[in-house]
C-alpha cells in the first residue's frame, strides 16, 4: 500500500529523496528449500515531507505481514542489555517508581526491557505481536499480551491492572504507520501523572553518518524532533525532557507526559530543535547530500570487495542484521564476494539472506573457514563484535565496517 500523504502531518507534499528498488523484507531469512521459490519484494523509496520534515518511507506493507513471526532477539546483544538496564535505571529513580508501579513496554519483544524493571518489583506487562519472541518472554516470567498495542488492549489492562505509572517504546514508533490510534491507547492507559518513554534512532545521526542501511520497511518512519514534537502538541502531550543515546548509531530518548502534568519542559528540547535547524534539516539540500554519499558509499565498498576477490582474499559478514540485507541488497552483493555470514541468533543460522542468499552460520564457523577479512553489517554493535572476535584479530584477520565510510580495522 502506497502511502498518500505524511503519516504526522497529513500533508501530500512528499518529495521523494532516495529509491533503494525492489527489496525483499529485511527479516525474511529464507531456508534452503525456499532459495528457488520466487520472493515477495517491495518498493523502498523514502520521501520528505516539506511541512513538517518526517523522513518516511512511502510503501506501507502489512504489519501482520512483518511481525507476526520475528527474528530479531533484543537479548543477544550485550550492548543492547546494558542500554535497557541504564533506561530503567533513569526512569526508576527519575520518576520515583517502586514495587507499586506499573510499566508497560510497547513491541516488548522477549522482556529484555521489562526484565530490569523488575528488579525494582515494579509489575511489568509486554505487549508484543511475534508469537514466537512473545513466548520466549513469557517463559522468561514476563507477563506479556500477544498482540499488536491498540484502544483496546489499553483497556483490556486497565480493567484488570488499573493505569500505568510508566509506558515504554523503543523502536516500536518508528514501526507504526498509525501513530494516532497509538497514541490514544497510550492516553487511555498512562496515568495523569504517568511517563511515556520512547525511543527512536535520530535523523541527524542517519544523515550525518549515511546511516542509509537502516532504512527498511519495518522502519516506516525516521525522525527528527521537530516532527515528533508536532505530533506530541497535537494529541495532548508535551515533549519534557530529550536525550541522545549512543545505541543503534545515534538514538534519541525522548520523555513525555500529559500536558496537564505537573511536569516541566527541559531546556533540552528547545536547544535541539535549534540544533536541527543549524544542521539545514528544515531544508531539502540536507536530503539530497545525503542521497549523493550513499552512492558515494556503494562505488567504494562494492570497489573495495572486488579487489580482495581479485586477491583471492576469503571475506565473511558477521551480523546477519536487517539493515545489513538493505546494504546487501542495494549493492548487490552475494555470495560471489561474501562467503558466509556469522550470527549469534539461532533463529538466523543455518539459513539464507533474502534477495542475496547469503549462508547464515554459527559464530563457529569462522575458526574453520578462516576468512581474511570479516565484514560487520551489524555496524552499530562494531565494538561489541570486535571484542568478541578478538581471536580473529590475533590469527591475522581484519574487519570492515561501511558506514559512515568504509573503513579497514
Amino acid at each position: 500500500m502506497k502511502l498518500e500523504r505524511c503519516r504526522i502531518c497529513k500533508n501530500k507534499k512528499l518529495e521523494k529523496i532516495l529509491d533503494l528498488g525492489e527489496m525483499p523484507l529485511a527479516n525474511a531469512f529464507l531456508d534452503k528449500n525456499q532459495l528457488s521459490q520466487k520472493e515477495i519484494s517491495y518498493p523502498l523509496r523514502v520521501v520528505w515531507c516539506k511541512s513538517c520534515g518526517l523522513l518516511q518511507i512511502d510503501e506501507i506493507v502489512p504489519p501482520e505481514i512483518l511481525f507476526r513471526n520475528y527474528v530479531y532477539v533484543s537479548g543477544t546483544s550485550e550492548a543492547l542489555r546494558k542500554h535497557f538496564e541504564g533506561l530503567a535505571t533513569e526512569v526508576v529513580t527519575n520518576f520515583k517508581l517502586n514495587s507499586e508501579s506499573l510499566v508497560i513496554d510497547i513491541g516488548s519483544n522477549d522482556g529484555t526491557l521489562l526484565k530490569e524493571f523488575k528488579k525494582i518489583g515494579a509489575k511489568v506487562i509486554g505487549v508484543e505481536p511475534a508469537l514466537n519472541i512473545s513466548k520466549i518472554a513469557q517463559e522468561e516470567g514476563i507477563t506479556t499480551v500477544n498482540d499488536f498495542f491498540s484502544e483496546n488492549i489499553a483497556k483490556k489492562i486497565i480493567k484488570d491492572n488499573g493505569k500505568a505509572d510508566a509506558i515504554t517504546a523503543t523502536n516500536v514508533i518508528a514501526h507504526t504507520n498509525d501513530l494516532d490510534k497509538l497514541l490514544k491507547g497510550v492516553s487511555h492507559l498512562l496515568k495523569d501523572e504517568g511517563i511515556f518513554v520512547i525511543e527512536v534512532p535520530y535523523l541527524v545521526d542517519l544523515l550525518e553518518k549515511v546511516e542509509f542501511d537502516t532504512i527498511y520497511h519495518e522502519h516506516l518512519s525516521y525522525f527528527a524532533l521537530r516532527p515528533i514534537k508536532i505530533f506530541f502538541d497535537e494529541h495532548d502531550f508535551k515533549i519534557i525532557d530529550i536525550k541522545r543515546v549512543k545505541i543503534h548509531g545515534g538514538t534519541i530518548r525522548v520523555f513525555v507526559s500529559k500536558k496537564k502534568s505537573r511536569y516541566n519542559v527541559n531546556e533540552n528540547v528547545n536547544q535541539l530543535v535549534s540544533l536541527e535547524i543549524k544542521k539545514g534539516l528544515n531544508e531539502v539540500t540536507a536530503y539530497r547530500k545525503f542521497a549523493e554519499r550513499v552512492e558515494k558509499l556503494k562505488e567504494d565498498l562494492v570497489s573495495l570487495l572486488q579487489k580482495l576477490k581479485s586477491e583471492n582474499k576469503k571475506v565473511i559478514g558477521y551480523g546477519a542484521a536487517a539493515k545489513g540485507n538493505t546494504l546487501l541488497n542495494y549493492y548487490h552483493i552475494g555470495p560471489e564476494l561474501i562467503e558466509f555470514i556469522a550470527d549469534l541468533s539461532p533463529m538466523k543460522q543455518n539459513k539464507f539472506t533474502p534477495g542475496t542468499h547469503i549462508p547464515v552460520y554459527n559464530p563457529k564457523q569462522i575458526y574453520e573457514a578462516k576468512p581474511d577479512y570479516m565484514l560487520i553489517l551489524a555496524w552499530n554493535f562494531a565494538d561489541e563484535i570486535m571484542k568478541q572476535q578478538s581471536r580473529f584479530k590475533e590469527i591475522g584477520g581484519r574487519f570492515i565496517i561501511p558506514v559512515p565510510e568504509v573503513k579497514i580495522v
